[in-house]
């Protein structure tokens, strides 16, 4: 099987399949993006504003056809393909309107006589791993603020996204970016750490599992560049008190189901005090066993299949290990093909596998806890660190678990709520970085200190 092939999870038909990148086509990318950097770089800000303007322009303008990529490509179900096209646009087009405060100098004061000012210069050429759950999300919230500083891109999309690796290319093409400003690359594993040690590129960035990620941290490491690392999550969903408990139980479904429940902020923990938690875990069970996993491209499904066969397969190891292993299946633990029923469990202890694991997919297990230093503590009790998500009534008590939760973002009272000024990452084993915001702009950029007598 060619190593990048379009794969119908919801049917299992190959597409479609395309041949690695040679040698010299690799060569050949690093040379026409380094190239490209210095001219770009070199482009005044305003001129590059309009630029990445049309690239979200050109978001929504095809809009359906990229939506339908993703749906043969990674199961997504079409309405949300659409809508997540149309959120690039707004990630790009956030970058557009703010190059200013992006590149403007930043003045210091200083202790003796004259001037200090921090500015802000692009590196050059930058590599990008991306993953296949969100193909057009991903890529826009690393490209366009890296765009904006005057960096250029090398782009490695998943091996199950090479129409969507194609179709990006065309849409900065189009653009009008310089020839090697945003470059498709069809590269093995091996031929991505070369491009990392390759003097010419200045960083890497990766969105990706732990095992992937510590990989490119590695080559970077030893090749003494900058990386950034964006990686897995077991998000806990904290419920403490509530007056509208349909609403907290809805939250949870949208948080868990969203992607076909792949998605590394999805909460997957569900962390619930003992007095709300039966109501709670019958209600949520019941919701969850509701929904049926539907062909993706009906207009009106809201969980398609896993993005392919085996990672069905794995969640179903994972499924029935934490079954034999003592935990209760409250609903779902099923699979056809890679669609995957909604899934719950309970009775799980700090002695099973599926307690320190990441379920990616639409699984997830409720806890019983005796109240807030024991949600917190359960909460913190993992090597991930991502998102996480606080219900409650009482203002005091959301600000005292927003500052004992160990990750890099806290929404309160409030799911999917993600949004382009808002940055977005992690601590632990869940990453190293920011993007999104203005924060995103930061990552990849020469501060550079200039001190005037």
């Amino acid at each position: 099987m060619t190593e990048y092939a379009v794969i119908n999870p919801a049917t299992g038909e190959t597409v479609a399949e395309y041949d690695t990148a040679t040698d010299a086509q690799i060569e050949d990318a690093v040379a026409r993006a380094a190239a490209a950097a210095k001219t770009w770089g070199a482009t005044p800000p305003a001129e590059r504003a309009a630029v990445i303007r049309r690239i979200a322009e050109l978001h929504r303008e095809r809009r359906d056809e990229f939506a339908a990529i993703m749906v043969r490509e990674m199961g997504k179900p079409i309405a949300a393909a659409v809508g997540e096209v149309d959120f690039a646009a707004d990630i790009v087009e956030f970058y557009a309107d703010n190059i200013d405060r992006l590149t403007a100098d930043q003045p210091l004061e200083i202790l003796g006589e004259g001037t200090a000012v921090i500015r802000r210069a692009p590196l050059g050429a930058l590599l990008g791993i991306m993953p296949w759950n969100f193909p057009a999300y991903q890529v826009a919230r690393f490209a366009a603020p890296n765009l904006a500083n005057g960096n250029t891109i090398i782009l490695k999309h998943a091996p199950q996204c090479p129409e969507s690796g194609a179709f990006l290319e065309k849409i900065y093409a189009d653009a009008g970016l310089p020839d090697g400003g945003y470059v498709n690359v069809y590269a093995t594993n091996e031929q991505a750490a070369t491009i990392i040690a390759d003097s010419r590129v200045q960083g890497v960035s990766i969105t990706g599992s732990e095992r992937a990620g510590a990989a490119v941290a590695e080559v970077a490491g030893r090749n003494l560049k900058k990386v950034a690392l964006e990686l897995g999550g077991s998000d806990p969903f904290i419920v403490l008190s509530t007056d509208d408990l349909d609403a907290v139980v809805q939250a949870a479904v949208d948080a868990r189901i969203d992607n076909n429940g792949q998605s590394c902020n999805g909460a997957k923990r569900f962390i619930v005090v003992d007095g709300l938690y039966d109501a709670f875990a019958a209600k949520f069970t019941a919701a969850l066993a509701a929904i049926t996993a539907e062909d993706p491209a009906q207009e009106d499904t809201v969980l398609g299949p896993l993005s392919s066969l085996a990672a069905a397969e794995r969640l179903q190891e994972q499924i029935d290990t934490a079954i034999a292993q003592g935990a209760t299946l409250l609903t779902g633990g099923t699979r056809q093909g890679a669609f995957f029923a909604p899934t719950l469990l309970a009775d799980v202890t700090d002695q099973m596998d599926v307690y320190g694991e990441e379920l990616f997919g639409p699984a997830g297990v409720v806890y019983r806890v005796a109240d807030e230093d024991a949600a917190v503590a359960l909460a913190n009790d993992t090597s991930f660190g991502l998102g996480s998500y606080v219900f409650t009534t009482d203002a005091e008590q959301a600000e005292r678990v927003a500052n004992a939760i160990e990750a890099g973002m806290v929404y309160v009272n409030l799911v999917l709520a993600d949004s382009p000024e808002l940055p977005f990452g992690g601590v632990k084993r869940s990453g190293t970085s920011r993007e999104l915001g203005l924060l995103a702009a930061d990552e990849f950029v020469n501060k550079k200190l200039i001190r005037v007598a």
